[in-house]
């Protein structure tokens, strides 16, 4: 019965893995929120959003997820490139699919990248495929791996916008293909309500594709003033981040290849697009 299995939630305070709390609320699953901080008031306010326990883990902290992991059907993993790094974001994605299979998780939901499978050359695109290979080799009796593009969150972001302009190495014409995290979680949640059905699916997520003045459009209305696109030379993004500007490059060269409608279609999950996000933007 699935209210007896238990489901433990990385990230639970951050965007995916909050995203994928909310979903699963609900559905029949014991949900169990890891956070490094669950004093903190983004930990209560999970848990209370979701019913989850809090419970402390560190992704660089093997014995911490060892706690966290006990007694665990599914697990829900996702690390964060910009704030550990490209190493480090791979040795947690490993250390925790490792000790996750030796704790005896039944189900393993890894959230990887768009286009990881595909030779991109970005550094935090190819990291993700590497701790891919290692779930695949460890053998879990379930797995599914999830692969978003680009975050419609990112936008409002100061990678992004800053005042009133919206900046980026990209050229105006150019589509690229974007998510709302919140239908990330809908579809990791899926994942686990459908785990025998998707058991070794490997699946790239998107929901709308648009240009950067597109973009600068919906944000207009979202936040009810006026954004405009200023397109900028990729060598002011390499100066702060070669990863960055490696990934900007593969956008424009050759980009995300998601097939939007036959997602929508097999998933039943209907794609939230960039103008409907963008009306939930609070000016």
């Amino acid at each position: 019965m699935t209210n007896e299995k238990t489901i433990l939630i990385t990230g639970a305070t951050g965007k995916q893995g909050g995203a994928t709390a909310r979903a699963l609320a609900g559905k029949g699953f014991a949900l169990r929120a890891m956070t490094r901080h669950p004093e903190s008031d983004a930990a209560k306010a999970i848990a209370s959003a979701t019913g989850a326990e809090l419970v402390r883990g560190d992704l660089n902290d093997a014995a911490s997820l060892k706690n966290a992991l006990k007694g665990t059907w599914g697990l829900f993993a996702v690390q964060n490139t910009w704030e550990a790094g490209v190493e480090g974001e791979e040795e947690q994605g490993k250390r925790i699919a490792t000790i996750a299979r030796e704790a005896g998780v039944q189900h393993f939901v890894y959230t990887s990248v768009g286009s990881a499978h595909r030779k991109t050359g970005i550094p935090h695109f190819e990291n993700k495929y590497r701790v891919e290979d290692t779930i695949r080799g460890l053998g879990f009796p379930s797995h599914v791996i999830l692969r978003p593009v680009f975050f419609m969150e990112n936008l409002p972001s100061p990678w992004f916008l800053n005042g009133d302009n919206l900046y980026a190495a990209m050229p105006p014409a150019l589509k690229l293909q974007m998510i709302a995290v919140d239908d990330i979680g809908r579809h990791a949640a899926r994942a686990f309500t459908d785990a025998e059905k998707l058991n070794r699916r490997e699946i790239d997520l998107a929901g709308d594709s648009k240009t950067m003045p597109e973009a600068a459009a919906a944000l207009s209305k979202g936040l009810g003033r006026t954004i405009t696109f200023v397109p900028i030379p990729i060598s002011e993004v390499r100066k702060n981040s070669e990863d960055f500007a490696l990934m900007l490059e593969w956008f424009e060269r050759v980009g995300y290849d998601v097939d939007i409608a036959g997602l929508a279609r097999e998933s039943g999950i209907r794609p939230t697009t960039l103008e409907e996000w963008a009306r939930g933007l609070k000016a």
